[in-house]
């Protein structure tokens, strides 16, 4: 059965003319051999996060406050709450709580401390801790301000309570003292934008204009998102022009919004266009984004142009994750077209690179090239110089037996299926 799945899936039984080590692969070998790997630092909110996790909520204010004999503003506090929201959302809340507490305590008196408060609620999408801030707020004799009340309302729509933030803007625009600016209409336009809703985004930015306030490259890349998410790409095209007529440079959310657009719509040509101006803009592109852009080159048939946006990611110094993303795509292609040679130089760059080749699929393709090649001695190079970055699953184990057996390798086949006992998959 597990030859059977391997034939079925991938071709590594197809004959191939044996072919002697070239050049190449020596030089591949000798890469390989010399393969060093850095691990990566932790997150430094991590510890903190552990600690609170095992402590039981009696104990969360009292470890707080043994760790953090001030505010400590400069602490990723929206990372911490947000980590610790999604296991133990109670002792999210009364971290919020303690830092109440120490305003009170304090005697803090100061708006900026409160909105700050407020965008903790906001992370965690959490209205009634919001508004218990805010009337504690009032209750320390803060008065609220037009900021203030645009963090409460931001809260409620993160929360999806659209009825409390139209009441909220209700009362802002019946105020002298904290009547709704510019921010506060964004508040709106951002989450109806979100949730991909354009007649309420649009009616937003009108209100906007009507109130005397100008729409911002950032309010444009709300709509320009909208559009996109809701697939109305004219008006995403249409938005995009108004801001080049107003003189506003697209914001890099916007810019990585219009790439997706243009690989949504398979439109080579703007893609590349979009994608050398964010790169020539000092933009990194995340996973996700380098995923689709690889989409569409195999997507169009144009998978040998690959290594040109490859040359193009590492001049602009992209992240190892997405070159790695790229690298395996042109692995990949080369693997289908069974040009070992090219295989094995593309693998020892991402050795000089210091790239870990570690996705399963990619592995799985350079192992059948390697059995169709019979070129057994430079596989075994190639299997340890990925040991530690890879770890074979049992469908690879089972390419490799399913190879070996057919290969008449009797030795190199018991040698992996001890290999298989002792990594408990036998």
């Amino acid at each position: 059965m597990a030859a059977a799945r391997c034939r079925a899936s991938l071709p590594i039984f197809r004959p191939k003319n044996a072919s002697p080590i070239t050049e190449s692969s020596r030089r591949f070998a000798r890469l390989l051999l010399t393969q060093k790997r850095d691990s990566s630092s932790a997150v430094n909110h991590i510890p903190m996060l552990q600690k609170l996790l095992k402590a039981p909520s009696s104990k969360i204010k009292s470890t707080l406050e043994s760790e953090f004999t001030s505010d400590s503003t400069e602490f990723p506090w929206a990372s911490l709450v947000s980590s610790l929201n999604t296991s133990a959302p109670q002792k999210a809340n009364l971290i919020i709580e303690w830092k109440l507490e120490k305003l009170a305590k304090e005697d803090r008196k100061n708006h900026d401390c409160y909105i700050q408060l407020l965008s903790l609620c906001e992370s965690i999408r959490n209205l009634p801790i919001a508004l218990f801030v805010f009337s504690s707020m009032e209750t320390e004799g803060v008065r609220p301000t037009s900021s203030v009340f645009t963090a409460l309302i931001s809260t409620s729509l993160s929360s999806r309570n659209f009825l409390t933030a139209l009441s909220l803007f209700e009362i802002m625009e019946g105020s002298e003292s904290y009547r709704p600016d510019s921010d506060t209409y964004d508040a709106f336009i951002r989450a109806y934008a979100n949730s991909g809703n354009k007649t309420a985004t649009e009616s937003w930015l009108t209100a906007k204009r009507d109130s005397g306030f100008p729409v911002h490259a950032r309010t444009y890349g709300f709509l320009v998102h909208c559009c996109i998410k809701s697939m109305a790409f004219e008006d995403a095209e249409r938005y995009l022009d108004e801001m080049k007529l107003e003189g506003l440079m697209p914001d890099e959310p916007t810019l990585l919004n219009v790439l997706l657009m243009y690989c949504k719509q398979k439109n080579f040509g703007k893609m590349k266009e979009i994608l050398k101006l964010i790169l020539n803009l000092g933009m990194q592109i995340d996973r996700f984004m380098s995923m689709k852009v690889v989409e569409l080159y195999v997507q169009l048939g144009v998978v040998e142009q690959l290594e040109e946006l490859l040359e193009m990611l590492t001049r602009y110094e992209q992240s190892l994750e997405v070159l790695a993303l790229v690298h395996g795509a042109v692995i990949r292609w080369y693997a289908e077209k069974d040009r070992l040679d090219d295989v094995e130089y593309c693998l020892g760059r991402m050795v000089k690179m210091g790239i870990s080749f570690s996705c399963e699929e990619d592995v799985q393709k350079v192992i059948c090239l390697y059995f169709r090649r019979e070129a057994y001695d430079t596989l075994d190079l190639f299997l340890e110089s990925i040991k530690d970055s890879y770890k074979l699953t049992r469908f690879s184990y089972e390419l490799l037996g399913a190879g070996y057996r057919r290969a008449g390798l009797v030795e190199k086949l018991n040698g992996l299926v001890k290999e298989m006992k002792e990594a408990g998959l036998a």
